[in-house]
Order: structure tokens, then sequence, then C-alpha cells
């Protein structure tokens, strides 16, 4: 396993749109456990692909519970029959330095694969669905910026331009 280096936006790898897995190999195997490493070493709840530059149709979340690492892979996850709504506070591993609260399904059915090819189909519920869409979302080109208001997302744009003077 290795652990990957995240991308923070404005990165243009953020913003493009991931492909269909079509290869269930070791490579997809290798690049779900770098995943994973990767996500528990920032440390996160969920990370998606492109997040590490990788343009795949892949995810992976957290499932622990108070002990030890445990996760679940998505790939080519598909969200559907979402229902009803919560908000609550979100955060990503590649917008820094921010969090907002943001609208999201409190229920959702989700249609994948395993790393195998084999078929997974479960519905997901509060916090799990929340960090579902949050990752699929990303595999579209979205971050959840994108899910709050302008004046909000205008607000983060010119502190992250401060930031990253300051580190310049």
């Amino acid at each position: 396993m290795a652990i990957r280096t995240i991308l923070t936006f404005p990165d243009p790898v953020l913003r493009q749109k991931a492909a269909k897995v079509t290869s269930f190999d070791d490579e997809l195997k290798q690049l779900a456990a770098d995943m994973a490493e990767t996500m528990y070493n920032a440390p996160g709840v969920g990370l998606a692909a492109n997040q590490i530059g990788v343009l795949l149709q892949i995810v992976v979340v957290d499932i622990s519970e108070m002990e030890g690492r445990k996760f679940i892979t998505l790939v080519n996850p598909v969200l559907s029959e979402g229902e009803g709504s919560m908000v609550d506070e979100e955060g990503c591993l590649s917008v820094i330095e921010y969090t907002s609260p943001v609208k999201r399904f409190r229920k959702i059915k989700v249609s994948a694969r395993d790393l195998d090819g084999n078929p997974l189909e479960f519905t997901a519920e509060d916090r799990f669905a929340r960090i579902i869409q949050h990752e699929v979302d990303h595999l579209h080109g979205k971050l959840f910026i994108d899910r709050i208001s302008s004046l909000k997302r205008t607000l983060y744009k010119k502190k992250l331009r401060k930031i990253l003077q300051a580190e310049a």
C-alpha cells in the first residue's frame, strides 16, 4: 500500500468526470488499497479516485466502528431512490480549511460493483448515505462547495486565495 497525494481545489482534475471501470484486476485492488491508506492517513472517512488524480469510478468509504480500520469499496457506483433530506456540516480532503452545511438525501439506494466485479446493492442511510453521496459527487466532477450558496462559495475562494498566497 502507498499513501498518494490528495489533490486540492482548484486543481482542474477535480472537475473532470471519472470513467467507468472495465478491468477488475490486481491493479484495481492495489488502487483501492492505496486509496484506503491515503484516506485513513489524511484522516478522512471517504475518498474518490479522482481526488488522487485517477479518473476512474471508484470510491472507498470508512465503515469501521471504534475498532480497527474497515472500509467498503464501490466501483462504478450509481445512486437512486433518494428520499428524505437532512442538512449537516461537510468538509472535504480536497477543499482545505472549510466546512459548510450541505443538504443531502437521508436515504439512498446504492448499486455498484465490488473489486471482483460482483454486483453490490444496498440501502444507505444518514451519515453513511451522506458520505457516499459526497464521494459519488467527486466522480462527476462536483465538490460539496458546488452545493452551497454562491456567496459562501465566493467567500471561500477569497479565503483560499489568501491561504495560497501566504504559502507562496
